[in-house]
């Protein structure tokens, strides 16, 4: 897929002969089946293959990058590249890394690399069937899918950095939308892995089905404070914001709410949370970020104690640190940043979890939030929000019914500083995982 390894030293050969003090190739390539279904057809079908690579260089501690899809152009990406260094400052936190040892992990599933189209609709079909085989009043479903990609990677630089391997990855989602006379309310699930093996996708359809379909008869609530539960999916959207003040490079530029608050216990001491790129089957798992540095499995928070940031190259020199394994890029034609590999919430103990099934009983009385809308515009630097969100009122530890048209506001730091216990059913959504999370003391208002 990728090109032979000799050509990309060859390019790093003539980056350094062109007066690169440090010189890096970084390549990309994808072969993926994508497939939507409608009424049991296909709606859309894609196959298709992407390659890329791209030459960054160091000169004079000034940084040039250049990338392309064909091979043949090496020459002008590289003058490309040492053209770029004579545009922009110097800065002595340019650098890269010098080789690593990475963990073995199995990241590559044959089962995708093999699966062929007619397989691709078979299983995605199934999303659509099984969503509406789960109850008469699920009257729609939106856009059900799913992807299977096969990737390969090579990562090599001057200073000795030398590394290729190939990763898979399958998905599926769909939305399935319940009615009941005028009423109309929706659901949504979905499921990734490393391994075809691990996705049900009828799971997927009913799982949709049934979250919608538990909304349905929904009725506004008074306001105040009440104890909430958070849903693993919103807890999940909820991490996802509070994971952008883990970068170091939101750190650095004073945009991170952590900024400054090393070895200082800034959430809930009922929670850690992890980073890992080891995790089987997991889609942020892989042997080396994007610059070749290997990743490894670290405590980022621990018992609510901030102890790390996530770092690239470039941050840890700037913090006079090392890399911790975060590198990441969007693909050949875009430089590395700080990013994740597989960012989750886990419980400080044993005993902060409880079983999923004793959530309701545990509270007692409050709000299970099952879907909010706008957590993205969460203020990531002050970290106050307001967001709408529906859900299920529970009474004496059971549903008495759901809830529409709510509103949950605070802070994000004080929201996960109140966290008093965390299910045991996590699940990884994307590269985000975690369990529901039962918060108290939070205000609600109608």
């Amino acid at each position: 897929m990728n090109p032979d390894p000799g050509l990309v030293e060859d390019i790093l050969g003539r980056a350094l002969k062109n007066g690169a003090d440090q010189a890096e190739v970084f390549c990309k390539s994808y072969r993926n089946i994508a497939v939507e279904i409608k009424d049991q057809s296909v709606e859309s079908l894609s196959s298709s293959f992407s390659s890329g690579y791209s030459v960054r260089v160091i000169r004079n501690n000034c940084l040039g990058f250049s990338f392309s899809t064909d091979f043949s152009e090496s020459d002008q990406v590289i003058a490309r590249a040492m053209d770029a260094c004579r545009s922009v400052d110097k800065d002595l936190c340019h650098c890269l890394p010098s080789p690593s040892s990475p963990n073995a992990i199995d990241i590559f599933d044959n089962a995708i690399r093999d699966l062929r189209e007619d397989d691709a609709i078979s299983w995605t079909m199934q999303i659509e069937r099984a969503a509406y085989d789960t109850d008469s009043r699920i009257k729609r479903v939106r856009k059900p899918a799913a992807s299977f990609t096969v990737a390969e990677t090579i990562i090599a630089n001057s200073l000795g950095v030398k590394a290729q391997y190939q990763s898979t990855s399958s998905s599926a989602q769909a939305t399935a939308i319940a009615e009941s006379g005028k009423e109309r309310q929706t659901g949504w699930d979905y499921s990734g892995s490393r391994f075809l093996k691990d996705i049900s996708f009828e799971d997927v359809g009913r799982t949709a089905a049934k979250s919608a379909l538990r909304l349905l008869g929904s009725r506004k609530i008074q306001g105040g404070k009440t104890t909430v539960i958070l849903d693993r999916t919103v807890a999940n959207d909820f991490l996802g914001v509070f994971a952008s003040s883990l970068s170091s490079d939101a750190v650095q530029k004073g945009k991170s709410l952590l900024a400054n608050r090393l070895n200082t216990r800034v959430i809930s001491p009922k929670i850690s949370i992890m980073d890992s790129g080891l995790l089987p089957g997991r889609l942020g798992s892989k042997p080396l970020d994007d610059e070749g540095v290997a990743t490894q499995s670290k405590a980022l928070i621990r018992e609510g104690m901030l102890l790390s940031y996530l770092f690239s190259t470039y941050t840890a020199r700037k913090g006079n640190t090392v890399s911790t394994g975060n590198a990441v890029r969007g693909g050949h034609a875009s430089l590395p940043s700080v990013g994740i590999t597989n960012l989750y919430l886990e419980p400080a103990s044993p005993a902060d979890s409880i079983s999923a099934q004793d959530l309701f009983r545990t509270v007692g009385k409050g709000l299970y939030v099952v879907d909010a809308m706008g957590i993205h515009m969460v203020n990531p630097i002050s970290g106050d929000f307001s967001i709408g969100v529906t859900g299920l009122w529970i009474e004496q530890g059971a549903v008495a019914f759901p809830v529409k048209e709510a509103v949950i506001s605070g802070n994000l730091m004080d929201f996960f500083g109140k966290v008093s216990a965390v299910g045991d059913d996590m699940k990884f959504y994307g590269s985000l995982g975690s369990p529901s999370l039962i918060i108290p003391d939070i205000d609600v208002s109608a």
